[in-house]
Parts: structure tokens; C-alpha cells; sequence
């Protein structure tokens, strides 16, 4: 018989602008859910930046995905259509419109950081990725990420002033570096255990199946 694991841990190594980050929280999520093991896991959310060297006001999204995919306009309607129905499945809503921009998230990692440390990391990165996807807010404005992190409870004063800090940054491109070390090319990647790993928004069943072999039901 197996010995029941006491917790699982689990790090998501994303970025709050991958649509297919969320997704796979949320399939995640129900996985988790279904199982019953709430209780038994423990996620922590690791930072990826999709585009480092983003500038600070951002890029438009259309022209962005053209140029780092090379893909057509009808492409990303495709796949934009896709995501907002994958979406809706798990209660979530992208809201993609015309004119919507890509920031830098490098704020927003710092951020992130700074709330696993006050023990509202998921609130945080939940909120954000809301704010971005659903809520047609620029996440990379000081307003902004105040009026967030109010909103999950947190000091935003307190936090903001780590965005001056280069120690704060210093975390964030070391943690960066880590999960680059470790081979992590493509989000979401989901780290068990610090051992096995897999990328992409994958089926629920398919998390089912790797937390009931780890948590030994």
C-alpha cells in the first residue's frame, strides 16, 4: 500500500499574461476539486516572463502575436474564439478586444513575490490575471497594481515600494533563471515535488491522475 504523501507540492511556473496559464489553473483547479485534497496541496505560483525585454508601455497584442508567431489576423480570432470557450467552461472571462495591449510583467512578478511572503500569492496572481484578460486593465500602470492589491487584502504602499528595491529585482530574475536552468522553455509548467513536471494547459483527468498517484489514492 501506498503512503499517502502529506502534501503535494506543486510550483506553477507561469506568466499572468498566458492565456493558457489560466486555463490550466483552472483545469487544475478542478482536478484538485474533485479529488477532494484541497487540503493536501500546496501551490506556489513561479515567475516566467513571456516577453523580458517587453518595453514599459507595452505592445499592441494583434501586431504582437504577428510578429513573434508569425501569424495571420484570422489565426488569432481562431484561437482567441477557442480560449474565451475554454474559459467559460471553468467560470473564466476573456474579454479580447480590439486595440488590447501586452505589458511588461515584470512589476507584476515582483508583486506576486511580495504577496507569497504575506500569504496571498494565488489572490494576487488570480486578481491580475483577471484585471489583464477580463477586466481590460493595463496591469503594468502603479494605479493599477495599487488598486489590486488593495483588493486581495494587501499594503499597497508597502508593496509597491519593492519595485525600487533591487534586491526585490534581483529575486525575481534569480527565480526567472532557476526554472530556465531547470529546462522550463513554454508555460504553464507545473513542477511536482520538485521532481516531475508538465507543460501546457493539460485535460483535468490528466491532473487527476498524476495528483491520485502522488497523493496515493
Amino acid at each position: 500500500m501506498m503512503k499517502m504523501a502529506e502534501k503535494i507540492k506543486i510550483d506553477m511556473v507561469s506568466d499572468v499574461v498566458c492565456p493558457w496559464c489560466i486555463v490550466g489553473y483552472k483545469r487544475l483547479e478542478k482536478a484538485i476539486e474533485e479529488l477532494g485534497i484541497k487540503d493536501q496541496i500546496e501551490l506556489e505560483w513561479q515567475p516566467f516572463e513571456l516577453n523580458p525585454n517587453m518595453p514599459k508601455e507595452g505592445q499592441e497584442l494583434q501586431e504582437h502575436i504577428s510578429e513573434k508567431y508569425g501569424t495571420s489576423l484570422e489565426q488569432n480570432n481562431r484561437s482567441r474564439e477557442q480560449l474565451t470557450s475554454l474559459g467559460a467552461e471553468f467560470g473564466f472571462k476573456f474579454s479580447f478586444y480590439d486595440g488590447m495591449r501586452i505589458p511588461n510583467t515584470k512589476d507584476a512578478h515582483i508583486l506576486i513575490d511580495y504577496a507569497l511572503k504575506q500569504g496571498k500569492q494565488t489572490e494576487l496572481n488570480l486578481r491580475l490575471i483577471s484585471a489583464h484578460f477580463s477586466e481590460q486593465k493595463d496591469i503594468s500602470k502603479s494605479e493599477i497594481l495599487a488598486q489590486e492589491l488593495k483588493a486581495v487584502g494587501l499594503d499597497a504602499e508597502e508593496a509597491l515600494s519593492c519595485l525600487s528595491t533591487p534586491s526585490a529585482r534581483q529575486q525575481i530574475e534569480s527565480k526567472e533563471d532557476f526554472w530556465k536552468n531547470a529546462g522550463i522553455s513554454a508555460v504553464p509548467t507545473m513542477v511536482f515535488q520538485g521532481k516531475s513536471s508538465i507543460t501546457g494547459a493539460q485535460p483535468v483527468d490528466v491532473y487527476k491522475r498524476i495528483l491520485s498517484e502522488l497523493i496515493g489514492k
